[in-house]
């Protein structure tokens, strides 16, 4: 049976602890070497924790050959050792770094102090002596930087505590106190992503530690992932069920999360009046984190687009792009809501904006639609001359070509010049009825392209009836098919 010191039976108490700290090492936060030697380590980790130790004992030996300076073989090799109840093989692993080396990565000065103070009363070697001095010197260091730090803190002058903190955690890497205080200086300072990493890091130093995944969880919110909120928060009722201020944000959150979830199956199923329904609530249910509310509407503004109502949608999506003009999603909906609403050149620009911050195939076909639309605005509109909407049916059509070919039927009118003006008219008349009940002809209309313009036409122009001029009309029925005459009496 292996006899071991007090200091050694303290030091294996701490192999735990430093393992999950060595972990953050693959958080990013500390930063690795050699990615062959990392592997070595992941894979020794995955082997232990299936149990094979010999296999990961292997790859703990090839990282320590590899990298002599990399704390992290040496402590994993320890704990394969431990695992295989050799405890003596661990020990020499284990005093790699002293254990005052442990405390001042942790942040324990006062403990560090005094480790390192025993060494020099040990009478130990030149090395040993010269690294213990070395060590003092930093730890003295650190206390003043520390002493610094929190007096700018409580002053509230972030910026510098934070210049101070950088260099203390330098050091103390696994110091939770000083982590949670640069975090809450990032946090004044509106640097959120940078809180985010301490206060991760600090979640995992500490296995207790509430507060921290509770302060993550308002600053996901607060950002507008409300899906990253609801996964922190539940970390922390996971450690206290009870934990007031948890429970109280992850109703909110958990509400939240489930309207907008709501609302995007229902985009999916196509039920975009319903979605808007369902957005406006959650613009009840949080409106004072801006960026929900922009998300709403920047969703209100797709749905309406794609419902077809241009009208509607240009002012909400106008709203977002005030506050994000950048915005790509807003940009498309609104110009295919400028579509819409025959308002070509706006479409152009808001696509054309678009493009500018994405390659998406979908703004190239929709900024080349815009731009033959509005080529073919300049000329003769078949919507127009029916005075229908494009989103009119059949049904509409028909009614509406019928009242405007007995309205303009050259029969009607007995002046040479008004009769000439009337053929001319008739025509237009019957040949907008002609495309727009043709499904065919319609679809290449909607897409910019005349399918009765010779000139738009690969190959030479549709064939149709009405190019022979008025005389082709002899005998046309506006009304149905063969012969017609037409005799209109008014009383």
């Amino acid at each position: 049976m292996v006899t071991l010191t007090p200091d050694y039976n303290r030091l294996l108490s701490y192999v735990p602890f430093v393992l999950v700290l060595l972990d953050l090492r693959y958080e990013g936060v500390i930063c690795g070497k050699d990615n062959s030697i990392e592997q070595h380590l992941e894979m020794g980790k995955k082997l232990l924790a299936a149990g094979q130790l010999a296999d990961a004992l292997s790859h703990f030996h090839a990282a320590v050959d590899g990298d002599p300076k990399n704390y992290v073989g040496y402590y994993r090799r320890a704990t394969v050792y431990l695992a295989m109840g050799k405890s003596k093989s661990a020990l020499p692993d284990l005093t790699v770094e002293r254990l005052g080396n442990l405390l001042l990565k942790q942040g324990k000065l006062d403990e560090a102090e005094s480790d390192f103070k025993k060494v020099l009363k040990s009478s130990p070697s030149s090395r040993e002596e010269q690294e213990a001095q070395s060590q003092l010197k930093k730890s003295d260091e650190i206390q003043r930087l520390v002493t610094r730090a929190r007096s700018d803190f409580s002053h509230k002058d972030y910026s510098s505590a934070v210049t101070h903190l950088d260099k203390i955690i330098d050091t103390c890497q696994w110091d939770v106190d000083c982590r949670e205080m640069r975090a809450e200086c990032f946090i004044q300072l509106g640097e959120m992503g940078k809180a985010i990493s301490d206060l991760k890091a600090a979640s995992k130093l500490r296995n207790d530690n509430t507060q921290a995944f509770y302060k993550l969880s308002t600053i996901y919110y607060n950002l507008g992932d409300h899906e990253m909120s609801l996964n922190e928060v539940r970390e922390c009722l996971k450690l206290d069920p009870d934990h007031k201020q948890c429970f109280s944000h992850y109703k909110q959150v958990k509400k939240l999360n489930k309207q907008i979830m709501s609302a995007e199956e229902l985009i999916q199923q196509q039920r975009y009046g319903d979605a808007v329904s369902k957005y406006e609530t959650v613009m009840k249910t949080e409106p004072n984190v801006p960026q929900y509310m922009l998300h709403a509407k920047e969703r209100i503004c797709h749905c309406l687009s794609v419902d077809q109502q241009g009208a509607k949608a240009i002012p909400v999506c106008s709203e977002v792009l005030k506050s994000d003009p950048q915005n790509v999603n807003a940009l498309k909906d609104r110009a295919e809501a400028y579509l819409q609403e025959e308002q070509y050149e706006e479409a152009i620009k808001d696509f054309e904006s678009a493009k500018e911050h994405s390659d998406d195939h979908q703004i190239k076909e929709g900024l080349e639609r815009a731009q033959r639309l509005l080529k073919q605005s300049q000329k003769r509109d078949y919507y127009k001359i029916l005075g229908v909407k494009r989103t009119a049916q059949k049904k509409e059509i028909l009614k509406a070509y019928r009242k405007l070919a007995q309205q303009w039927h050259p029969d009607n009118f007995q002046d040479p010049e008004d009769k000439k003006k009337a053929e001319k008219k008739f025509i237009d008349i019957a040949q907008a009825k002609e495309v727009l009940t043709d499904p065919e002809m319609r679809s290449k209309f909607d897409h910019g392209e005349d399918p009765l313009d010779p000139e738009s036409q690969q190959g030479g122009g549709h064939h149709h009836p009405f190019h022979g001029g008025w005389e082709s009309f002899q005998g046309f029925n506006p009304f149905g098919s063969g012969p017609f005459n037409f005799k209109f009496s008014y009383n």
